[in-house]
């Protein structure tokens, strides 16, 4: 008779699995619970310690690690192989099904101590895996829940597993472990100094959680992949409007980015992951209006991230903007009820608090792939240096270090103007900075008479400073650096305008 050997942590529909290989004259090795659970059902069921000849030791902790268990997933089908397991009086398994003890779910627990940690780190079950993974040429695995459908219909009907599906299951299992492992590296290695650089290696054990319907664009497939199987697309849950698409996904994570450095009640709007507008105010709602007087020609179509929740005057607010996308702390029900009114398809997006922030970014190209470390904005060592004659006044400077945090989540070349909390003109993404500054300028119109500019990274010539002059602007922050800093700043002071460095650049490709 063929041996299946079953040890699951996760127990899901475990018991009509097992009773179809009993019933298909499979003789059953459990191990512990497992044991216990089918045994209770009435399962004739081999406990490991009988197969093995001795108890489980530590506590449980030993319980498969033993010849008489891994002889007889590891021999192939030779002769040799065989001869060798009667030798010893030991007899082949064929199938091992075997899940992991819970560890991601455990280390998500606020308060999770390393004892408790460490406690759900599997060794034997990661040892069964591999090993049948390794022998899949004779052995069948099977390590999630999933697949007792599929295995149970080829035997009832075929009497065997495919090798082909036999080779399949094997590279699960091992993707399996692989996360398995990624998980226990990064729980371990959360606190350590090391992490403030980047690593030799980097392992995402990155699995699918869902397809999207396309890409860019809809002759591109596209699918969303996330470091456990439940993960949620940018840690958040969707309580109404469409799936989100690829692009919306994209631009949700800039405006959230952007949104999340803020403190006071604050609205950004992004198109095509370029803020179009930002502002703060004392609720979102008026935050929003001011956002959008930024540009309300280009955030037609955008998306809009908020740091408080969306109540009944925010969705006010909106008016008859279309809106693909809002993503929030939170809805109030009523406002939930009242977009699924008025804009059905409109997604909501609640975000969840990260259990980490991120520490790293990821970016694709030809061949491999780029990290770095986030930009969290200036380092707290930044000093920022008046370089003018004239000194910015107070309220300049709020709105000085109210437009460099902006300016760091447009895509340079970056330019943002700005008054009273909001800008009011953004440009970006352009090859040119002076081109950035008549974007944005632009933008603004009689509006940029008063504001103040910030620019991601420094001037090279003067001619930004002489367009912000004829602009009306009063103030700008900028890295400086440029080795032609001093007619840049010779500019200002012809101009009247108070001039900040800061010594750090915000460069967003």
């Amino acid at each position: 008779m063929p041996r299946a050997l079953l040890s699951v942590s996760d127990k899901t529909d475990l018991l009509p699995f097992a009773q179809t290989l009993t019933e298909l004259g499979w003789d059953l090795i459990a191990s512990g619970g497992t044991a216990d659970v089918l045994r209770s059902q009435g399962l004739a069921v081999v406990p490991v310690e009988v197969v093995t000849g001795l108890p489980t030791m530590l506590g449980g902790r030993v319980k498969t690690l033993h010849p008489a268990i891994h002889a007889g997933i590891l021999a192939r089908d030779t002769e040799e192989d065989m001869a060798d397991l009667q030798r010893h009086g030991y007899a082949p398994i064929s199938m091992v099904v075997c899940n992991l003890y819970p560890f991601e779910n455990t280390v998500q627990r606020a308060g999770v101590t390393l004892e408790e940690a460490i406690e759900n780190i599997d060794i034997g079950g990661v040892a069964l895996i591999r090993a049948a993974a390794k022998n899949f040429q004779r052995v069948t695995v099977v390590t999630s829940p999933q697949d007792y459908g599929q295995i149970s219909a080829l035997l009832r009907t075929t009497g065997e597993i495919p090798p082909e599906v036999r080779r399949e299951l094997a590279a699960k299992a091992f993707a399996y472990t692989r996360n398995y492992d990624t998980a226990i590296h990064a729980f371990l290695q959360a606190d350590s100094p090391a992490l403030e650089h980047l690593p030799d290696s980097l392992s995402l054990g990155l699995v699918r959680v869902g397809q999207l319907r396309y890409g860019e664009n809809p002759h591109q497939d596209a699918a969303f992949y996330g470091l456990r199987p439940d993960a949620q697309p940018l840690r958040g849950e969707l309580l109404g409007g469409k799936e989100l698409s690829y692009n919306n996904l994209l631009d949700l994570d800039a405006a959230w980015r952007a949104v999340e450095a803020f403190s006071d009640p604050t609205t950004v709007i992004v198109k095509h992951q370029s803020p179009t507008g930002i502002a703060t105010n004392d609720t979102v709602a008026l935050a929003f209006g001011q956002a959008l007087a930024s540009d309300p020609v280009s955030a037609f179509g955008g998306v809009i991230a908020v740091n408080r929740t969306v109540d009944d005057a925010f969705v006010a607010a909106l008016n008859d903007l279309f809106i693909e996308a809002i993503a929030a702390p939170n809805f109030a029900p009523t406002a939930v009820e009242a977009l699924a009114r008025s804009r059905k398809n409109c997604r909501l997006l609640r975000m969840l608090p990260l259990s980490q922030p991120d520490r790293w970014s990821l970016r694709s190209i030809r061949g491999g792939f780029l990290a770095q470390t986030i930009d969290p904005g200036d380092p707290p060592d930044a000093t920022w240096k008046v370089v003018t004659k004239r000194k910015p006044a107070p309220e300049e400077m709020l709105t000085l270090r109210f437009a460099w945090k902006c300016v760091q989540f447009v895509p340079s070349n970056a330019i943002v103007l700005a008054q009273s909390g909001a800008t009011v003109g953004v440009g970006g993404g352009l090859p040119s900075r002076v081109d950035a500054a008549r974007l944005a300028i632009q933008k603004a119109g009689a509006r940029g008479v008063g504001a103040v500019l910030a620019s991601d990274a420094f001037f090279p010539f003067p001619d930004v400073v002489e367009l912000a002059a004829q602009a009306g602007i009063v103030a700008i922050v900028q890295p400086g650096g440029s080795i032609r800093d001093a007619s840049v700043i010779e500019a200002a002071d012809s101009a009247g305008i108070a001039m900040v460095f800061t010594g750090v650049r915000h460069f967003l490709h």
